[in-house]
């Protein structure tokens, strides 16, 4: 997977999957659903976020709910990667079966909204072109990126794993 390239969207600490995929759509297609992607938080995300930005978060990020919803809503509005200084442990391994690379990022509050960011997370690098800041973090594992840049757990499973007896 190569590095992703947008602007950063910011939010705090205790970011509730209930906000990220609200209950009140659960019956309506992802594609409805990710519409109202964190308008309790912030209204303006889902409607504005373009193809390959950055979610930029505090602590705690994806807490609550092991909705899959959560992170299928960012997929499905194209955000290119989270930057967080931790993680719910289910919103992280949902993200990264969704195909969403999701890298621990101590230095949040070194972030200004709509900075423009490139996020490698093979070579676990962060560089703010806003700033001129480049920041090293813990990369994705290869075999996790492998996993990401097929789509996800179950695309990856249909590639390496669709061959066996008697399917070709």
């Amino acid at each position: 997977m190569a590095a992703v390239a947008g602007n950063a969207w910011l939010f705090g600490d205790e970011i509730n999957t209930d906000t990220m995929a609200p209950g009140l759509y659960f019956k309506e297609p992802i594609e409805v659903m990710a519409t109202h992607c964190l308008e309790a938080v912030n209204p303006d995300f889902a409607p504005n976020v373009k193809s390959g930005d950055i979610v930029v978060a505090g602590k705690n990020f994806g807490m609550g709910s092991a909705r899959e919803q959560a992170p299928m809503a960012f997929v499905h509005l194209g955000v290119g990667a989270i930057l967080a200084k931790s993680y719910s442990r289910i919103f992280y391994r949902n993200a990264i079966n969704f195909g969403l690379p999701v890298l621990i990022f101590p230095q949040v509050d070194e972030i200004g909204v709509g900075d423009e960011l490139i996020v490698d997370p093979v070579a676990g690098r962060v560089e703010n072109k806003s700033s001129g800041v480049q920041y090293e973090v813990e990369a994705i594992p290869a075999h996790l990126m492998e996993m990401i840049s097929a789509g996800g757990l179950m695309p990856w499973l249909k590639q390496t794993r669709g061959k066996g007896p008697g399917k070709g």
